[in-house]
């Protein structure tokens, strides 16, 4: 990843992160925490593709992991995070930005629900027990409402703050094209321009020499017989 991408990514997942833990876990919402997190991530993802999703989401997680009140294994939001925004930055279009926003709000409702579901995999496999005694089906559907409810305010405005650092492939190659193309019609100017001042003056026909002769002849013909005395 380039500093300017790091640097806007640290920034907006610390943001995130300190919004999360001193806003919305103090709001004591039924179910699950609406994850800012997971939605920043999620909106890098789109924009970076898998491998700056997966970069930005490990280390997302890590400090998630890391920061306090963490009542939960070093590393497990990690790997939730890591897998969520690598399979997010697949979906990432060849042009760099999707049509409509059908599919980043299908990224985001996918997006909760696996990291719900692979958090609760994870400390399963590690025995790792959720604070919380809530069941795995309140927890998929809380998290996935309060997701989307947040998403249209917060995945938008990540993917435009990361956008304005993107330079737009298609803009570059479209560009080039259009400056070899301007190079080319002025090659083709030049040369047109050069083989115009090399290029003789069209000679005469033979043809037309020789009517021309004839007409010569002709001129004098009449003038020598209006000359002549008549009888």
């Amino acid at each position: 990843m380039r500093a300017s991408r790091s640097l806007l990514a640290a920034l907006l997942v610390a943001v995130a992160l300190v919004l999360q833990v001193s806003v919305l876990a103090r709001l004591q919402l039924p179910g699950a925490v609406p994850d800012l997190l997971l939605l920043t991530v999620l909106g890098l993802a789109l924009v970076y593709g898998h491998v700056g999703g997966c970069l930005v989401g490990f280390f997302a997680g890590l400090l998630a992991d890391l920061a306090p009140p963490a009542d939960h294994a070093v590393g497990r939001y990690a790997l939730v995070l890591c897998v969520v925004g690598y399979a997010a930055g697949l979906t990432r279009p060849e042009s760099g930005q999707h049509r409509s926003a059908t599919v980043p709000m299908l990224v985001v409702a996918a997006g909760a629900v696996s990291s719900t579901l692979l958090y609760a995999g994870v400390g399963a496999l590690v025995g790792d027990t959720p604070a919380r005694g809530v069941g795995l089906g309140g927890l998929l559907l809380t998290a996935t409402l309060y997701d989307l409810l947040l998403a249209p305010f917060t995945v938008p405005l990540v993917m435009s703050l990361a956008r304005r650092l993107e330079s737009d492939p298609l803009a570059g190659d479209g560009g080039s094209g259009t400056s070899a193309g301007t190079e080319t019609t002025i090659g083709w100017l030049g040369a047109g321009a050069g083989t115009g001042l090399r290029t003789r003056a069209p000679r005469r026909s033979r043809y037309g020499r020789a009517s021309s002769v004839l007409g010569r002849s002709a001129r004098n013909r009449a003038g020598r017989i209006k000359g002549v005395k008549r009888l």
